[in-house]
């Protein structure tokens, strides 16, 4: 088992004594996609794959809160945009939009003159750091701005 993979497994055994039901169930869920992943695998997992699936489970989440905001449902938008909150607490820190914008302008100056190029030469350097959709929408107004 991975270091992360028992820091969420301790995490969720205290919860279960303070009987937190909720808390208890988003990480059950989580450490669950660790073992599947681990058996798609064959393989132990690493703190990387780990949080490759808590990366997933945010993703799932934050696309849930959007379809929960339009159908006007607060109440179980607010429950998942909680659960993400608790997510976040185990994934390293975000990567600075700045330092995303570099990167962008740097692929562009090398002769990336198109979204695939850029996206294909960025993407790797942020690999589990940042989100697709924001490297995507930066990369966008650069290559806009020319």
């Amino acid at each position: 088992m991975s270091d992360l993979a028992a820091v969420l497994q301790q995490r969720m055994n205290t919860a279960r004594k303070a009987q937190q039901k909720e808390v208890t169930l988003l990480l059950g869920t989580i450490l669950a996609g660790v073992k599947n992943r681990e058996i798609e695998l064959k393989r132990s997992v690493t703190d990387e794959d780990v949080l490759d699936v808590i990366r997933k489970g945010v993703k799932t989440r934050r696309e849930s809160v959007d379809q929960f905001s339009a159908a006007n449902r607060m109440d179980l938008a607010d429950k998942e945009a909680a659960e993400i909150l608790l997510l976040e607490e185990f994934l390293p820190p975000a990567v600075n939009p700045a330092e995303i914008r570099a990167a962008v302008r740097a692929a562009i100056d090398a002769g990336a003159k198109d979204i695939g190029k850029v996206m294909a030469q960025v993407m790797p350097q942020f690999k589990g750091r940042a989100e697709g959709k924001q490297i995507s929408a930066i990369a966008r107004e650069e290559l806009q701005a020319g």
